[in-house]
């Protein structure tokens, strides 16, 4: 069953990371790297936009370059019927003269402007001088007229909206900048100026700009009113189409990243085809199935012909050891060739003739001698703590962190020189420090989320331990207790002397705010390493005491006690 387990394992996560993971890890890569490819492309579009409204905000301040112009629309703002002709003469002449050399532009896509001061006369400067405003017009109740009044001076960007304010229209749809022009000496309202221009400049403006995927790219105002696309778009795709959070999401088949222009809030979108990028790492799941599938059917008939051959002999040999435990010690397992297996049954062979020998002497000490030594193997740095030390060393140098690099290559190197030595004491500063190179080296593998803290008296640096007493408990601690948290733990080793009841003992105190467990589940949680700590502590000391209080998710305390006798441990 557990060769079947084994095999069930080693398929699946292979068939989940090759068909879904893999493809779903690359297009989510390839979604980032367009999204920020777009993003870049958006920030020098908008810049673009931004430039050419900014063309159109200086139109709407060269009334203010002329004086005389200025002064053309105080008469203007306070013309009475006594007004002489003459002053009416110069007013209409600054007007209709100088006014347009100061509005003359070279660009063709900007079609002109209209001055309306509040008299109710009209001024249209376009690019043939041949235009003129549609007879009474109701200006005053147009939404860019409001909304320039609205701004008091400031610039005011107007949607797109029809040109029928003018008798002869050269498009259908213009977006435009307007102003109200003010005295500068006194602030009094004086005539609202608007600029207009083609829609054809959004299309000039974007259509040079290519992504690696079909995309569609529209422009809306600050009022998230649609001005312009590129394709047309549903009305349910058009009020989805600004995202409320970051860039990146999907909305009805398409990835949206948007910019907004600054100076007049408008939002330039560009939907990007999501299934175009799904398409980019199509070839992967269908590689990945064929992969997995082939890896199913290879290791189906690999498990099938191996298994038989694996299992069949053991149970054979099962049988074998039953007849033993009923006393028969003359059966043998019979067994061909020269693999694994054979050497084992050779061995179970050799251990039946050897067993009525050895059953009340040796067999026993051989058995309490490997029992010990599988128990000290126990309280050894395990392999995995070297191999996780060692890949956080590749971390370090692929970082090119050569100095953190280097001291912990040393505190590697003075732990296993410590371990090596040929001395099954040392003393409790040893020890320590031992354990801080340690921590050290955890804490290149676990990075912020373990912190170690290590405090000792200085007076009790020379106490005499057995050797890598302490390091079981740390590892439990951080294996069981630190490991399996996600969020940063602390791991504290505390030692120093202690008087209660009128003794005196010396303190040592391994705590963690990790995991933890229940109080009333502390014997199940006594492994093998922490019961040869138990052990070797009372071997050394008789009256030295262990405790272990724990709580789920608050963490584990684990107290060694060990008191003075004679003035002396």
């Amino acid at each position: 069953m557990k060769l079947t387990m084994l095999f069930i394992i080693s398929i699946i996560v292979p068939v989940l990371i090759i068909i879904w993971a893999m493809p779903s890890y690359f297009h989510s890569l390839i979604s980032e790297d367009t999204t920020a490819l777009t993003e870049g492309t958006l920030t020098t579009l908008s810049g673009n936009l931004e430039t050419y409204l900014e063309d159109l905000e200086r139109l709407t301040v060269a009334p203010y370059w002329s004086a005389e112009v200025m002064q053309a629309l105080k008469v203007k703002a306070s013309e009475t019927s006594e007004t002489e002709l003459y002053t009416k003469y110069l007013t209409e002449k600054s007007l209709t003269g100088t006014l347009p050399i100061f509005l003359k532009n070279t660009r063709k896509d900007i079609l002109g402007t209209i001055l309306l001061p509040f008299d109710g006369s009209a001024y249209v400067t376009s690019l043939t001088n041949a235009n003129e405003a549609t007879e009474n017009f109701p200006f005053t109740k147009q939404d860019w007229y409001k909304k320039a009044l609205e701004a008091d001076g400031r610039v005011s960007f107007i949607s797109v909206h029809p040109q029928d304010y003018l008798k002869y229209r050269t498009t259908t749809q213009v977006f435009s900048v307007a102003r109200l022009i003010k005295d500068p000496d006194s602030s009094q309202p004086l005539a609202v100026i608007m600029a207009d221009a083609d829609t054809v400049v959004l299309e000039r403006i974007v259509r040079d700009i290519r992504f690696n995927v079909s995309s569609i790219i529209a422009i809306y105002d600050d009022n998230e009113k649609l001005i312009y696309s590129t394709h047309p778009l549903s009305r349910e795709l058009e009020e989805k189409a600004i995202p409320e959070g970051p860039n990146g999401q999907t909305v009805d088949s398409y990835v949206v990243v948007s910019k907004q222009i600054s100076t007049a809030k408008w939002t330039v979108v560009v939907l990007l085809s999501n299934t175009e990028l799904k398409e980019k790492v199509r070839w992967m799941y269908a590689a990945g199935a064929l992969f997995a599938g082939g890896g199913i059917v290879l290791t189906l008939l690999v498990f099938f012909v191996l298994s038989s051959a694996i299992i069949k002999p053991f149970k054979e040999m099962i049988l074998v050891m039953r007849r033993v435990q009923r006393g028969d010690l003359k059966t043998r397992f019979s067994f061909r060739g020269r693999d694994e297996i054979s050497e084992l049954g050779a061995a179970f062979n050799t251990m039946i003739d050897q067993l009525g020998d050895l059953i009340d002497s040796e067999y026993k000490a051989v058995l309490s001698k490997r029992n010990a030594e599988y128990r000290a193997l126990q309280s050894q740095i395990q392999p995995h703590f070297l191999y996780n030390t060692l890949n956080g060393f590749i971390g370090l140098n692929r970082m090119g962190d050569r100095k953190l690099l280097e001291k912990a290559i040393f505190s590697l190197s003075s732990m296993l020189r410590y371990i090596l030595e040929h001395n099954d004491w040392t003393t409790l500063g040893e020890e320590l420090q031992f354990l801080r190179q340690y921590g050290e080296l955890q804490q290149i593998r676990f990075s912020d989320k373990l912190t170690v803290y290590i405090q000792s008296d200085a007076d009790v640096h020379g106490i005499r331990l057995p050797k890598l007493l302490l390091q079981p408990l740390v590892e439990n601690a951080i294996i069981h207790g630190i490991e399996p948290m996600d969020r940063p733990c602390l791991l504290r080793i505390e030692s120093h002397w202690l008087r209660a009841s009128d003794r005196e003992m010396l303190e040592i105190v391994i705590a963690d705010n990790g995991m933890g467990f229940l109080q009333d589940k502390v014997n199940e949680k006594v492994d093998i390493g922490m019961a040869n700590v138990r052990e070797r502590l009372h071997l050394a000391y008789e009256h030295a005491e262990l405790s272990i209080y724990s709580k789920p998710l608050e963490g584990t305390t684990i107290t060694i006690h060990i008191p003075v006798q004679g003035g002396t441990l």
